[in-house]
């Protein structure tokens, strides 16, 4: 995997009008098929951080420089029209709460029937098999009834999946799960988890999992980087993030973890990565 040419390679800062340094020179790579972690507190810059990626960061009045390279192209060289065309289709992103990025007047059929055609044309009968395909990959019903529902009729669990099919709709080569499970309850968590690493199988999806809750990290990623005020200190896979940490504020991270659930989470990963 790592001998191909990554997928993502970004190297960015970020600068606020009244806010220098927001990231200062933040690396990561991600290869195809890869699901890497990006762990910290709250606001260490992991959003930020996704937001620029898909260069939605200058609608906040931002500051991006250094380069996102993409398939191997400069996203911050493109044109908003040319990014549009991009984000949905071939990188796309599942926010924290399906209340927020669901529309409760319109029903589900509806939400994914535009998201499906704001990037495709075809028949009525071709959109409808890739809606249907894709509430099947997330193990959701693919009947009219559920289609017909709104978004107050369904669970948390079913609208962060309805999320996250609206997201895969155009298989995109990389998807960006920001904070996607922190809203949920423990169960609908670990089931979540269980779908990313299914997607991640299934489609050879690389993912981006952005997260304050290591032990969910160390469940489903092939590597993880940890973010502080705005930089990377460290990155690798999790046996030697969680084995032998080498920067002070992991081995804090580690140390802060109940050593009864890190073991259970190294032992027995909610998602068994490949």
């Amino acid at each position: 995997m790592t001998a191909e040419r990554p997928l993502l390679s970004a190297r960015i800062s970020v600068d606020y009008r009244n806010k220098p340094g927001v990231l200062r020179d933040v690396c990561l790579e991600i290869h195809r098929g890869e699901i890497v972690g990006l762990v910290g507190e709250s606001g260490s810059g992991k959003s930020t951080f996704a937001l620029a990626l898909l260069q939605l960061l200058q609608l906040k009045g931002a500051t991006v420089q250094g380069e996102v390279i993409f398939q191997g192209e400069n996203l911050l060289q493109k044109t908003e029209s040319q990014l549009r065309a991009m984000r949905g289709r071939q990188m796309s992103v599942v926010l924290q709460s399906p209340l927020t990025s669901l529309n409760p007047a319109l029903r589900i059929g509806t939400q994914l029937r535009e998201a499906w055609r704001a990037h495709a044309t075809g028949t009525n009968g071709e959109c409808a098999a890739a809606v249907r395909a894709a509430l099947r990959d997330v193990s959701l019903p693919d009947d009219d009834e559920f289609l017909r529902r709104r978004p107050s009729q369904l669970s948390v669990g079913q609208g962060q999946r309805v999320i996250i099919a609206m997201a895969i709709l155009h298989r995109p080569a990389l998807l960006i799960a920001d904070e996607a499970t922190s809203a949920l309850d423990t169960i609908t968590q670990a089931e979540i988890l269980r779908l990313f690493g299914q997607l991640n199988r299934d489609l050879d999806m690389a993912i981006l999992y952005i997260s304050h809750d290591l032990l969910s990290v160390a469940s489903l990623c092939h590597r993880i980087a940890i973010m502080r005020d705005g930089e990377i200190v460290e990155c690798g896979a999790p046996e030697t993030i969680f084995g032998s940490p080498r920067h002070a504020y992991t081995q804090r991270l580690i140390a802060a973890l109940p050593s009864l659930s890190l073991g259970k989470t190294l032992l027995s990963p909610v998602v068994t990565v490949s």
